[in-house]
């Protein structure tokens, strides 16, 4: 057929030099693509392990490779078969030392060897698929070593073709070899796993990604700044698949060349300086320039959802900073970045960075969801510039001893108990378990107030009434008259399955969580009815609700945690004691008042058992 077709012109124009070039062109992340062990980019851990393994002889019958989109799980899988395969005039045994090109790598690095057999799970899915499989790895390998199946995505198996596929798996023939890749490994079986070798791709740190960045815009005759390569590194988030295909469309944005501002407006960043500036204006509070320059890089293109996500990441390397003064290394960082981030680090109390990520966090997801994106961020960064005037707890305390010991709450605004307004702060009491140094046991540290609390009239106990006052106001106060009529079972059914909806004399209407009793309903409008002697209409509301009694505690004692951790003095005792832990956060004197409050105990989190 090829020598029947010669007898025409094969074209009726001649090809330019630029044509046949734009014909020839592969987009970089194909053109770059690691063809032995040594190219790999940051899977150093994954190399070692299989060179010792091939080594020694100790070759796995099938490999599971997990990781993120980009890492290279496909391109590992090639050079794997290829590694198994690897055959030359002078070598004749899988080998991780593919410097040279050996009789079947070629083919099976361009997915043409028919003995390495590639197939996409999300689009072969079924279990005749498998049968598919099974019936063929009876077979020898028609010219190389070993037949090898590489399976991608393989968690898009259902699962018939899982289960027909364990039998196999286990007890493979001698010549058969299996890889599967996945980004979703938690979906894959775990009868599945335990008969694979299992490497978790790593993320590639950004350094390694300038790095690798750099040496191919080299290659390829390219100038690209130092900035531009940071950027692109931190929108590849890891991949070094999505950062060449940035850099790919950064060149042809550039007609060349990659500079930093080009880079900024195709990905439509903020100018990380600016990023720091208007972090700078809304850590001192000036709301009018925070707003200008927020609303100056939005009018360059800068997404205001963006915008706040890189002033959470400065105000992250910032805090990271403080306590790791090496994080400046960071080859992804500007220059504006490291200097002034470290001069914000020596100034910045944690309590202040630790309440402005709450705050970003709260907002970000708020303007991404609302329909006027602009106006919701301005409203985020006034809150913060705002919040940046309020005193912290340090300097709440300092401006107590200033003035003087209280007497008998004369000092206090509208007579309000100690700490008042921040929370009880002021006199909470947070306790540190330290190991003991000598012996066994622990010891316990308390950090309290360093003027003693004022002495305050204390009224005698009053007897309880036989039952609540009605209307019942709140789930708090349903709570309190279960355990009043000592029914344990309901009271604990009300804090964890009931969602507040409305609560009206003689109405209640709620949403329940997926776990509720299905006749808890019902149970909770007869006991009602028994405990206050009227009726009371209880039914199931279509409405969300609001947090169960149970979620209120859960949050409340996770926040107490957190600010005791926060607290400096408390900081720097666990740094001091290595090992140290807060087992218990109490806070006195709470003003009586606040029921729901009152009865949440703050106990230590699941997390933080005593070992």
């Amino acid at each position: 057929m090829s020598e029947a077709g010669n007898s025409g012109p094969k074209s009726l124009e001649p090809k330019s030099p630029e044509n046949a070039k734009a014909a020839a062109y592969r987009v970089l992340a194909r053109k770059y693509r690691p063809s032995n062990f040594s190219e790999l980019v940051g899977q150093e851990p994954m190399v070692r392990t299989l060179t010792n393994a091939f080594a020694t002889g100790r070759i796995a019958q099938a490999w599971m490779l997990t990781g993120v989109r980009g890492v290279g799980k496909t391109t590992t899988a090639r050079i794997l078969a290829r590694a198994l395969n690897y055959k030359t005039s002078t070598v004749d045994q899988p080998s991780v030392d593919l410097a040279v090109l050996g009789e079947h790598c070629q083919a099976i690095m361009e997915g043409r060897h028919v003995d390495v057999i590639e197939m996409d799970a999300a689009s072969h899915t079924g279990i005749d698929d498998i049968r598919d499989i099974i019936e063929r790895v009876r077979y020898a390998p028609v010219s190389a070593r070993y037949k090898v199946y590489i399976i991608d995505e393989v968690h898009m198996l259902s699962t018939q073709a899982f289960n027909g596929l364990l039998k196999t798996l286990e007890e493979p023939p001698p010549h058969v070899k299996f890889i599967f890749a996945t980004t979703e490994i938690r979906k894959v079986p775990i009868t599945v796993l335990s008969r694979c070798q299992r490497f978790d791709l790593r993320r590639i740190d950004a350094g390694s990604l300038v790095a690798h960045l750099s040496s191919i815009a080299a290659k390829e005759g390219i100038s690209v700044d130092d900035d531009a390569l940071a950027m692109i590194a931190r929108a590849a988030e890891g991949s070094a698949r999505d950062s060449l295909s940035i850099l790919d469309q950064a060149i042809a944005h550039g007609a060349g060349s990659v500079s930093a501002e080009a880079v900024r407006g195709m990905l439509g960043l903020a100018d990380r300086a600016r990023i720091v500036d208007l972090f700078e204006h809304v850590m001192k509070g000036d709301v009018a320039a925070a707003l200008a320059e927020f609303r100056a890089q939005y009018d360059t293109g800068a997404d205001p959802a963006a915008v706040l996500t890189d002033l959470a990441e400065f105000n992250h390397l910032v805090t990271r900073l403080r306590f790791v003064p090496t994080a400046m290394d960071d080859a992804s960082l500007s220059q504006d970045e490291r200097q002034r981030g470290a001069d914000f680090a020596r100034t910045l109390s944690v309590k202040v960075l630790s309440r402005t990520w709450q705050m970003l966090l709260k907002g970000i997801p708020e303007v991404q969801s609302s329909n006027r994106p602009v106006s919701a961020a301005e409203m985020v960064l006034i809150r913060l510039a705002h919040a940046a005037d309020l005193p912290t707890l340090d300097e709440a305390l300092r401006s107590l001893e200033g003035a003087g010991p209280v007497q008998n709450g004369a000092s206090r605004p509208n007579g309000a108990p100690a700490g008042a307004g921040n929370g009880g702060g002021a006199s909470a009491v947070a306790q540190t378990r330290m190991p003991s140094g000598q012996g066994g046991g622990a010891q316990t540290m308390r950090l309290v107030e360093a003027t003693p609390a004022p002495v305050a009239f204390v009224a005698p106990p009053q007897p309880a009434p036989e039952t609540p006052p009605v209307p019942l106001k709140s789930l708090a106060d349903i709570v309190a008259l279960a355990d009043a009529q000592r029914d344990i079972a309901l009271k604990v059914l009300v804090k964890r399955c009931i969602r507040p909806v409305r609560i009206e004399p003689g109405r209640i209407d709620v949403s329940l969580t997926e776990d509720a009793p299905k006749l808890l309903l019902n149970d909770l409008t007869t006991k009602l009815r028994a405990w206050t002697g009227r009726n009371w209409l209880v039914s199931l509301s279509k409405e969300e609700g609001g947090q169960t009694l149970a979620e209120m505690e859960s949050t409340k004692r996770e926040n107490a945690f957190l600010d005791a951790r926060s607290d400096p003095a408390v900081a720097a005792i666990l740094a001091r004691f290595p090992g140290a832990k807060i087992i218990d956060v109490r806070i006195p004197d709470a003003p009586e008042a606040d029921e729901t409050e009152a009865e949440v105990p703050v106990e230590p989190p699941a997390d933080d058992d005593e070992t």
